[in-house]
């Protein structure tokens, strides 16, 4: 299995970027999708969650509003559309695979499968 992260890069605060995970190997359709992101010094956070049929969607408070999630199954691939960002946004962002929809407090880390991280930096 290969989750590909691409998309990052250096926005000024109240720009946009789109975040893109590409799947290999994988049963895509059945597995809830992740976009996770850590900052300097900070624990890594669950930013947005997807649900295998894209129905359903999660996102922190933080970014409500601001970053939208979606799917296409027929191409394995899911997005983080993030618009007025902002600084406390840089963080390196992560996609991650899972079955479970929601994520436990206690099991930030422990998803089923993980990309590498893509740099995300929002100037003030």
């Amino acid at each position: 299995v290969q989750l590909q992260a691409s998309g990052g890069g250096l926005v000024q605060a109240g720009g946009s970027l789109r975040l893109t995970c590409a799947a290999s190997r994988l049963a895509f359709w059945s597995y809830a999708m992740k976009w996770f992101r850590q900052a300097p010094g900070k624990e890594r956070e669950v930013v947005a969650t997807i649900s295998g049929s894209g129905a359903n969607t999660l996102y922190t408070d933080s970014v409500k509003g601001r970053f939208t999630i979606s799917r296409d199954n027929a191409k394995n691939t899911v997005y983080l559309q993030m618009n007025n960002l902002k600084p406390e946004d840089t963080a390196v962002y992560y996609c991650a695979a899972d079955r479970r929809f929601v994520t436990p407090a206690d099991a930030i880390t422990d998803q089923a499968f993980w990309g590498q991280g893509t740099q995300v930096t929002v100037s003030s």
